[in-house]
Formats: structure tokens, sequence, C-alpha cells
């Protein structure tokens, strides 16, 4: 029976496997026309598992003009109702399986040329390579830059619009809410999809990131190094050329100190009438 026997006007409940068939046959139809279809298809019940997915869910999350939607949004893409999602530069393209198979468009506000300049300034130094970058395997603080709400990369409800061709009033239908969500599972296997969804180039992370590098590599250097004889000139020194660890050559040793010969006894002579000292008695004594 149909509520709308009811004068409630809501269409009659159509069992999830008969939806989910009736969708397949439609996306069979549109395959053979040469329309790529990409489903949301998960393992378990786990919308997301990398940094990225995660974080998207997250944001969304966060932001009470969502929360009442969103519940049922999370259990339309985990029984496989969004079976088509096509994320493109500032948008997504979907088709999700209700009681209809319903479309679903949402628009996503490019990142403003100053903010992602300030990301990009922020995020300096701490990636290393585009594959770090991709896998989320950087530090905490550019983690934490990218992701922050406002003023990271993820959009904002102000930055997203949403249309789906199903009757609900809601400005985000529980259609719209799976195809959301859908984008997280996406992530999870594309991260920089999230760079073309902002329509931003992510190979500008590591480029600014390699300048900060360099330039930090440049002011630490200790610069060119001067011959000896300039160092010289400047100081008005005279520079010894001799380093620790040369051995001194033979000539520049210090002679060994002789052991002292012990002194023989002195002999008293006697003088000559003449008043002259006879002749030295001890080689090397005197009288």
């Amino acid at each position: 029976m149909s509520w709308s026997n009811y004068g409630y006007g809501f269409r009659p409940y159509v069992p999830v496997a008969e939806r989910r068939h009736k969708a397949q046959r439609e996306m069979a139809r549109l395959a053979k026309k040469g329309k790529t279809i990409r489903p949301i298809a998960l393992e378990g019940r786990k919308i997301a598992s990398t940094f990225w997915g995660k974080a998207w869910c997250e944001n969304l999350e966060s932001y009470s003009d969502f929360e009442n939607r969103l519940p049922r949004g999370r259990t339309y893409v985990r029984n496989g109702s969004v079976v088509h999602l096509d994320v493109r530069q500032g948008g997504i393209e979907a088709m999700v399986s209700g009681s209809e198979l319903y479309r679903v468009n949402i628009a996503i506000a490019p990142v403003a040329r100053a903010k992602w300049k300030t990301l990009c300034r922020e995020c300096g130094g701490g990636i290393g390579s585009l594959v770090e970058l991709l896998q989320g395997r950087f530090s905490d603080h550019v983690m934490g830059v990218i992701s922050r709400k406002e003023t990271g990369l993820f959009p904002s409800p102000k930055e997203i619009e949403m249309e789906c061709s199903c009757p609900d009033w809601a400005t985000m239908c529980k259609h719209v809410a799976a195809v959301l969500y859908g984008v997280g599972a996406r992530l999870d296997q594309s991260p920089e999809l999230l760079f073309l969804l902002r329509s931003v180039n992510h190979e500008e992370l590591i480029t600014h990131a390699a300048t900060v590098s360099d330039l930090a590599a440049k002011t630490a250097g200790t610069g060119p190094e001067l011959p000896e004889s300039d160092i010289s000139a400047v100081f008005g020194i005279e520079m010894d050329t001799q380093t620790a660890a040369t051995p001194p050559s033979a000539e520049a040793r210090p002679k060994r100190a002789k052991t002292p010969v012990a002194a023989k006894p002195r002999v008293k002579t006697k003088r000559t009438t003449a008043g002259k000292t006879p002749a030295k008695t001890g080689a090397g004594m005197k009288d």
C-alpha cells in the first residue's frame, strides 16, 4: 500500500534489493552507451580507512548544518546505493539508487588563490615528496594545516552547492549525504582528487616545499671559502699553514735535551809567579 493513499504524498517503499537491481540495469544501459560507471563499493561497514578519507568525513560531521541528514547518507553509501560517483574539477556527478535512480550534482568552490598560497607557505619544509604527500606520510603539523576546519583545504558548507533530482525539499537530502560520504571512500583510493575538487595543483605544495628547503640550506651554509692568502690580507695577520693533523717535520721537532754528564771533581792549581793560570786539566772544565 502506498503512503499516498493517506494523503501524505510519499512514494511507496521499495525494498533495497529491488532498488539495487533496477539501478544496476540502468547502469548497464548507460555503460552500453559509452558512459564510464564508477560505483562506490565498500568492504565492510567502514567508509574510509586512510588519513584523507577519514579527514574528509570528519570535516563533514563537524558542521551542524549537516548533522540531521548525514546518518541516512551513511546508510545509503554502506548498502551500495551510490551506484556511480565521478569527481571532477570543482564538482561531483553521481547517481544514487532510491525509490528511483536519482541524479546528484555537487559543486565545490575553488580555493581562493590567497588562501592556497598561505597553505603552501605554512606547509613549506614539511613535505618530503609527492608520494609522501599523497600517502599522508608527513608531519602532524602539515596534516593539521590541510585538514583544519574552515581555513584548510576541505570545503565548508558555504562552499558546497548541492542538487538532487529527488523530491526532498531539504538542502542536503540523504542522497547528497551518501554522495559526500562516497567522496571520502574515493579519497582512500585517489587522494589527489581532493586537490582536483578544490581546483588547485597539488604539485605546487612540493615545489614550494622544495624552494623553502633550498633557501634554508643556502642560509645555513658557510659560503665560499677564501684562500688563506686572501684571509691574511683581509685580517692583516700571518696564517699558520700547519694543521694539527700534520706531524711536524724533522727540522721542526724540538731537540731532545742531552742527559747531563756527572761533573768531574775540580783540581786545585797553583798560580805561577807570572800570574798565569796553567792549562785546563779536564775537558770542558774551568778553574
